[in-house]
């Protein structure tokens, strides 16, 4: 299969993946077209020819939905997760749309249903044998649910970021996973602003990218 595709031709190949696996069925091009702000039925047209041209669709242009995605794995026994490049810094929380990518998982890999995976940036992690690049798997979770020693993704004053998580009588406390800085206490555990904990991380210990390849579903 051609690997060449553009960034345009690839979060429209990722939507439609996703789209599918929500609906059983594909989106048509009008809808493909609103979601990318391309008011030109033809232009989407032509994207789908040339996701067609690489390899990675059939085409029936005669259909608005006609259009059957190759090399994708939609068993029940699967799960598309997003994979992020980073964490909104923003108040908005991650949006499907931002997705760099998809993987898919075995659904027992997968975590809960809104997990997602995000790079791990610089030194941030580096003392527990994180490494830039390596995929997070964060999954949804409440303060009940942590354990003494969690790594956390929490929005503290301001953006989210990755803590250390333990808890007493007198509240839950966050630190650095670096151990540098003072420990934030939340004496209300319930004012958490909470995203998840992470549960697994995926690493290519060839240290190649895993944008590799045009998506990855």
């Amino acid at each position: 299969m051609e690997q060449s595709i553009t960034e345009i031709e690839r979060k429209i190949l990722d939507f439609m993946v996703h789209y599918l696996r929500s609906n059983t069925y594909q989106p048509s091009i009008r809808e493909i077209g609103e979601r990318f702000g391309i008011k030109s039925t033809k232009t989407v047209s032509e994207h789908l020819q040339a996701l067609a041209d690489k390899g990675f669709l059939e085409r029936d242009p005669s259909r608005s939905r006609g259009v059957k995605i190759l090399g994708v794995d939609l068993s029940a026994q699967t799960v598309s997760v997003p994979c992020y490049h980073e964490l909104p810094q923003g108040r908005g929380g991650l949006r499907i749309e931002q997705a760099e990518m998809h993987l898919t998982l075995d659904r027992r890999l997968a975590g809960s249903k809104g997990s997602f995976f995000v790079r791990a940036k610089g030194q941030e992690l580096a003392s527990l044998d994180i490494s830039e690049g390596d995929y997070l798997l964060v999954e949804p979770a409440a303060v009940g649910e942590l354990v003494e020693g969690s790594i956390v993704v929490a929005r503290v004053d301001g953006g989210p970021s990755f803590y250390r998580f333990s808890k007493n009588g007198k509240g839950v406390f966050l630190t650095s996973p670096e151990g540098d800085g003072s420990p934030k206490a939340i004496e209300d555990p319930e004012k958490l602003h909470l995203i998840g904990r992470v549960v697994a991380l995926y690493r290519r210990l060839d240290g190649a990218s895993i944008l590799v390849s045009a998506t990855a579903h």
